[in-house]
């Protein structure tokens, strides 16, 4: 068995527009040869799988190609939760640093969202370590990573995801989906 995995599809097999003599070839080919992959009579354990965050962007045609349609959804408290975990494992932190809380704090945060929250309160650390501490000196380290450092990061930073961005996701797979 084999797995052909694209990431970002849509820069594939986008909607036909304003195309050009190459990306026809290449899209009709692209099809051609998935339906060559779903030829009933040959035995081919080749699984293609497309991943994109504009579904809507995707030419119907290909659309059409795959059997089945998923819609991972932002994660619910309890990932959140182990993505903060995660991320953190490596990482300093002081003892007010209250996860849970943070991922209350996270509705509607990506799992990438969660991540650059992490690096940005741990930068701010280092970067104030840089600029008031002696980075020469072997003995000193940067302080741990507080509640209020994350606080301070969540009130500019906010979710890359749009509640009409998500409503149009849902909506879409509503029409398209299968799973």
């Amino acid at each position: 068995p084999a797995i052909l995995f694209f990431d970002e599809v849509d820069s594939l097999i986008g909607r036909r527009s304003n195309e050009v003599g190459g990306e026809v070839r290449a899209r009709n080919q692209f099809l051609k040869e998935m339906d060559g992959l779903m030829d009933k009579k040959r035995s081919l354990h080749v699984y293609v799988v497309g991943a994109t965050n504009k579904p809507w962007a995707l030419d119907e045609a290909f659309v059409r190609r795959f059997q089945r349609r998923i819609y991972i959804p932002l994660p619910d408290y309890g990932a959140r939760l182990k993505l903060f975990k995660v991320y953190t494992k490596e990482i300093r932190l002081s003892s007010d640093v209250d996860l849970r809380h943070l991922a209350k704090m996270t509705e509607g945060y990506s799992g990438s969202d969660i991540r650059d929250v992490i690096q940005s309160a741990q930068l701010e650390v280092v970067r104030e370590f840089f600029e008031r501490g002696n980075p020469n000196d072997k003995g000193t380290s940067p302080r741990a990573i507080t509640m209020g450092d994350f606080i301070n990061v969540l009130r500019k930073r906010r979710p890359s995801v749009s509640p009409a961005l998500t409503k149009g996701y849902l909506s879409w797979f509503k029409a398209h989906g299968t799973m």
